[in-house]
């Protein structure tokens, strides 16, 4: 991530920021916190009423009326924790599907100037494995902290009310439980965390990147040196993760004796201020049971740290996705179409452009060198070059999926930067050399470019991209399902389902990267047949290295080094 540069933020701060996301459910979150807190304290009234009971039958004293009280606090505690843990995963579900909607939105905005290229084993991990760990935070660590602080307050101003030095010894214990041990595990623990996350998505995307190469790592002999640096990774992970656990141990093992400490520490107190005449007998009893009993909800802050470390590790890639600028801002709005309906399309037009790909953070490719270019409405204009002279980022240009360092592209008479995002979507349609094919059906996949198409609208963009004949060939027709990333067809029918759906979109301006790259001669001259009938009332871009494919223009420009020759 382009974060990953810059300093980590605060956990404190990740945490502020996630917390924000609740607002919608703040409501649910209070009560949650609300039922638990009163669900701990009658766990803590649990053993109090219980010591009191044992301290009056040994007294003779009737303990009925205390038993029923033990039995009614028992049943509310199971009914009032079972009702803060409902609320709490109840919040954490919808706020993971916000979250999940957030990311994907962001993704779009991103995309594709900011994607290009990006790992996208690393994406894919924080679409999935990092959100769904910001469960643990919402379900598991918010409420936790505040109940935590509440039923603390309670406490010490209860074992406070028997002796001052009683309550400061309970605050001073909550304190180093509840916060101090889980801030200094926080801190020695964030940074592997972090890198325990990271290594996680680079693990993934291994994983993605040997699945897809499988024909290739097959092929050469390269199964064993993958599974070797796969071992590799996947070792490293678990030396990670072992490190991370060992932590957990000693943090346990530190806190479980801090807890004997100051359990320990409120007897000897009270037993020297009984002696002093200070406290009677029942203070005892009543502060170091409740002391030895009341540390539940601190405990629970004091485990939290070790998965936190992994949780606002995520939460930090999250968010920082969700705060990545996009390189490309979207324009909001549309025209109005009923005005628009006698308009005649004008073309398109470069001038003067300048663009240059970031390499690194001091370096620039230069593709595009004061190029200059105007496409004419009702022709086919055909660019010929070869590969990385820059056609293709001419295209991309004109779909404004980057926008121009110098010089302007306009499309109708307007800047590209000035036409609302979803006009300009509207007016081109734009036919990548590599098409993708969603896990669907073939009429589905054609129809993404026309929602809502007739099932004739989609075979006439088909026949129009010579696939019509095949499709019909096939056991369901149209409602074959392909398979996913469309590896049931081959690169040809795949590529003629990009192009249907070009010529299903309808748009004033059409734009071919490579469209018949995959095709046999007679297929190709289908297409483009359909192309030159399109071509009366459209503007066509056509980009090919093949000299065959320019026969069909009307006009072809020659680029090279990002210059018409």
């Amino acid at each position: 991530m382009e974060n990953t540069t810059k300093q980590r933020r605060s956990s404190i701060k990740i945490m502020g920021k996630m917390i924000g996301l609740v607002k919608p459910l703040a409501h649910i979150m209070i009560a949650a916190v609300l039922l638990g807190s009163l669900g701990y304290l009658c766990a803590i009234s649990l053993t109090i009423t219980a010591g009191h009971s044992v301290l009056l039958a040994m007294k003779g004293q009737p303990v009925t009326k205390y038993l029923i009280i033990l039995v009614v606090l028992a049943v509310m505690r199971g009914i009032l924790h079972y009702a803060e843990q409902y609320c709490n995963h109840f919040i954490a579900f919808k706020l993971l599907a916000i979250i999940r909607h957030k990311v994907f939105a962001s993704l779009r905005k991103l995309c594709p100037a900011k994607l290009e290229g990006r790992d996208k084993g690393n994406l894919i991990s924080i679409i999935t494995t990092d959100i769904e760990l910001l469960e643990v935070f919402y379900a598991h660590t918010i409420s936790p902290i505040a109940i935590a602080t509440l039923t603390s307050i309670i406490m010490v101003i209860f074992i406070g009310r028997y002796h001052w030095l009683a309550g400061l010894l309970a605050l001073t214990a909550y304190l180093i439980v509840g916060a101090a041990i889980p801030m200094w595990n926080g801190k020695r623990g964030s940074q592997k965390g972090m890198e325990f996350r990271t290594s996680f998505g680079e693990l993934n995307s291994f994983v993605l990147d040997s699945l897809r190469g499988l024909d290739e790592t097959i092929q050469y002999g390269q199964g064993e040196k993958r599974k070797k640096q796969m071992t590799g990774q996947s070792k490293n992970l678990a030396e990670m993760q072992e490190s991370l656990s060992k932590m957990e141990g000693s943090q346990r093992s530190f806190t479980n004796m801090v807890i004997l400490l100051a359990s320990f520490g409120m007897l000897a107190l009270t037993i020297w201020l009984y002696a002093k005449g200070e406290m009677g007998f029942e203070g005892i009893l009543t502060c170091t049971i409740a002391m030895m009993g009341s540390f539940g909800p601190v405990v629970a802050l004091s485990s939290l740290s070790n998965n936190l470390n992994q949780t606002l590790a995520s939460g930090e890639r999250v968010l920082s996705l969700l705060e990545e600028t996009p390189l490309v801002e979207e324009i909001p709005g549309d025209v109005d179409t009923e005005e628009s309906t006698d308009h005649t399309f004008t073309g398109a037009k470069a001038e003067n452009v300048t663009f240059a790909y970031k390499v690194s953070e001091t370096e620039t490719d230069t593709i595009l060198d004061h190029y200059s270019l105007t496409l004419q409405p009702g022709q086919i204009t055909g660019i010929h070059g070869a590969s990385g002279s820059g056609k293709s980022t001419l295209l991309k240009l004109l779909m404004r999926f980057w926008d121009v360092q110098e010089g302007s592209v306009s499309v109708d008479g307007a800047d590209v930067r000035k036409i609302p995002t979803k006009h300009l979507r509207d007016m081109e349609s734009y036919v990548t050399q590599e098409t993708h094919l969603f896990h669907d059906s073939i009429a589905n996949n054609i129809a993404i470019a026309k929602p809502g198409a007739t099932r004739e609208e989609i075979m006439e963009a088909a026949k129009k991209a010579s696939i019509h004949d095949f499709i019909m060939t096939l056991p369901k027709g149209y409602d074959t399902e392909v398979g996913e990333l469309g590896d049931t067809l081959s690169g040809g029918e795949k590529q003629r389902i990009g192009i249907a759906r070009a010529f299903l979109h309808d748009a004033e301006m059409i734009l071919l990267d490579e469209p018949t790259s995959n095709l046999d001669s007679l297929n190709e001259g289908i297409i483009l047949k359909s192309l030159k009938e399109s071509a009366e009332k459209k503007t066509v871009v056509l980009v090919s290295h093949r000299v065959s494919t320019m026969n069909v223009a009307d006009v072809v420009y020659e680029m090279e080094n990002g210059r018409i020759s």
